[in-house]
């Protein structure tokens, strides 16, 4: 009895120390969204910070909202320097993950009040924004390739599919895949700090009307991630809701497909494996009516259980 009681004043005595040894989900990345929306709304499309934990050094995954959205985030409290200093010094580079005009106007409009830094993307994304953007009749050439003069300002930086790239000015590596987006290539972009992952999808099609095997190919690539917990959240996007016809998505994905498509996923891992991950639901098209059916569509079809996220501009979130 005496030995017993031992063991329990041990126990008790112990027990913090034991709790506190525990490993915990610590967080790995901050995100602040600075436009979350597909559509019309020009002060707030997709554009999201992203860093690691406990840092400053942010890539902004696509940038079709840059002032409006930094302004939005010092207004909730997610910045509390000046949005001039988010702009020139936070932001250490763009990933933009095709040229439409929703995913990269707010990197245009402000450049000439931004700081020097890279913009990377695939060779077909580059060669838009230097053909079509950042030339003397549409704007001024504030990059450091095409017309002339070259004001030097942004260096282009070529990805090559599924190679690793380490992000100038961060402890951040990336890897961009190819998506199918109607007529174009989009991009897919696995963020990593140190041994967990982040995984950004732009405009994308279901591999099914695409005709693509894009989608599977990266639900394999990233399925080991998935089994270890590495993975801590993937943005996609669900643009209209399921009374879209199929002939009328041009590359994005209706809260069917999307379903479908983590299907795909669950078959490479397993439900139990995909249950509770992070979906963060991007690039909802307005009006609220349609946003309204989305959600409620996703909602209805969530058999997996995932985690589905709706971001706000301006507010940041942990994972």
């Amino acid at each position: 009895m005496r030995i017993k009681q031992t063991l329990l004043i041990i126990t008790y005595i112990l027990l913090p120390f034991i709790t506190l040894a525990q490993p915990k989900n610590k967080t790995a990345f901050r995100m602040v969204p600075l436009g979350v929306l597909g559509g019309i709304d020009e002060s707030n499309l997709s554009a999201y910070m992203l860093a690691a934990a406990g840092t400053d050094q942010y890539i902004c995954l696509d940038a079709g909202t840059l002032h409006d959205g930094i302004q939005k985030a010092i207004a909730n409290k997610a910045f509390r320097v000046s949005g001039e200093r988010v702009l020139r010094q936070y932001i250490k580079g763009y990933f933009i993950s095709h040229a439409h005009l929703d995913h990269i106007a707010g990197l245009i409009i402000n450049s000439p009040e931004d700081s020097s830094k890279n913009i990377y993307g695939f060779q077909s994304t580059i060669e838009t924004v230097k053909t079509h953007y950042f030339t003397w009749a549409s704007w001024a050439n504030f990059a450091d390739q095409g017309e002339t003069p070259a004001l030097k300002k942004y260096r282009y930086k070529v990805l090559d599919p599924g190679t690793e790239t380490d992000v100038e000015n961060t402890s951040l590596k990336v890897q961009a895949f190819p998506l199918s987006h109607s007529n174009l290539t989009s991009t897919a972009f696995l963020v990593q700090s140190n041994e967990d992952y982040v995984l950004y999808l732009g405009d994308t099609g279901p591999d099914a009307i695409e005709k693509s095997t894009n989608l599977q190919n990266l639900w394999q690539a990233i399925a080991p991630l998935i089994k270890t917990k590495k993975l801590k959240a993937i943005l996609i996007e669900v643009s209209f809701p399921n009374e879209q016809p199929d002939k009328t998505l041009f590359g994005h994905l209706t809260p069917h497909w999307f379903m479908t498509e983590m299907d795909k996923l669950a078959r490479l891992v397993s439900p139990a494996e995909l249950k509770g991950l992070n979906i963060v639901v991007t690039h909802l098209k307005p009006p609220v009516s349609s946003i309204t059916r989305i959600k409620a569509q996703l909602k209805a079809a969530n058999q997996l259980q995932l985690n589905l996220i709706y971001p706000v501009q301006g507010k940041a979130l942990n994972f």
